[in-house]
């Protein structure tokens, strides 16, 4: 797969200069609220249509389900279903920071085969950091393997994030009694593309999800796992991009600290 992983890593590096870095920060970029608290820009419009015919002119057969396209046919996230090769596109993930002029943001796909994630990238254009794994080969950060570390520290000294948006009342209403237990639970960068690198090199030890849309997930799910840490349903079942509509994801650094949130996080 060496010749795939290149080809769709240059993809993303030439959406990153050609639609999405251009307007930044600028009324180009003209956001648009398409659901309270859902932004989608021109940078989210143009990313996936420049992907989705480039990423299928790669494997013969494949089908994509774009973030975009879902969002205006619900439909499209039926062919997560079927059996074959399905590329998953976030054109921008992170779009309510971009629209505001801030970082992080991320691009992101992943190759889905018969159900299973095969391979993923994520890519933040204004470090030019791109984060790819391989299922079974590893995963690496700007072509250096990464893997995470086996420490798990007391909570005392954990460093999360909760995106609480989505959370049903109890279970928002219990994180808060116990959050001061942690060294810090805050709310998220609003970048999953930033927070499963950032959770496997160190920089964060967990994060907790409610609403799981596979172009979101998918490729830090895969990403983290290929480094060595532990991404599942509360319950310990795997994540899979057809069980998009189930909610709750926790992720961490490593089973011993998702572990030992989950018994303290989760009621």
């Amino acid at each position: 797969m060496p010749d795939l992983i290149s080809s769709v890593s240059n993809l993303l590096s030439e959406v990153a200069e050609t639609c999405v870095l251009p307007v930044f920060g600028k009324r180009e970029a003209n956001p648009e609220e398409k659901s309270p608290g859902e932004w989608v820009t021109e940078a989210d419009k143009a990313g996936e249509a420049f992907l989705e015919p480039a990423l299928r002119s790669l494997i013969a057969g494949s089908v994509v389900v774009g973030e975009e396209a879902a969002s205006q046919d619900p439909r499209v996230l039926d062919r997560l279903k079927d059996d074959g090769d399905v590329w998953l596109i976030d054109p921008l993930d992170g779009t309510s920071n971009f629209a505001s002029g801030i970082s992080p943001f991320a691009i992101m796909v992943a190759l889905v085969r018969n159900g299973d994630t095969l391979a993923s990238w994520i890519l933040d254009p204004i470090t030019n950091q791109l984060s790819v794994s391989e299922k079974g080969s590893g995963s690496w950060v700007n072509g250096e393997r990464i893997t995470v570390s086996e420490n798990a520290p007391e909570l005392g000294r954990m460093n999360g994030a909760v995106l609480r948006r989505f959370l049903p009342q109890e279970l928002a209403e219990h994180i808060g009694t116990v959050e001061k237990r942690f060294a810090n639970l805050s709310l998220g960068s609003k970048c999953a593309g930033f927070d499963y690198p950032a959770i496997a090199n160190g920089s964060m030890d967990f994060a907790l999800y409610w609403r799981t849309l596979p172009w979101d997930h998918a490729p830090g799910v895969l990403f983290l796992q290929e480094a060595g840490g532990h991404a599942t349903r509360p319950d310990g079942s795997v994540y899979r991009v057809a069980d998009h509509a189930r909610p709750g994801l926790l992720v961490a650094c490593n089973k011993e600290v998702w572990s030992k949130v989950k018994s303290t996080l989760l009621i």
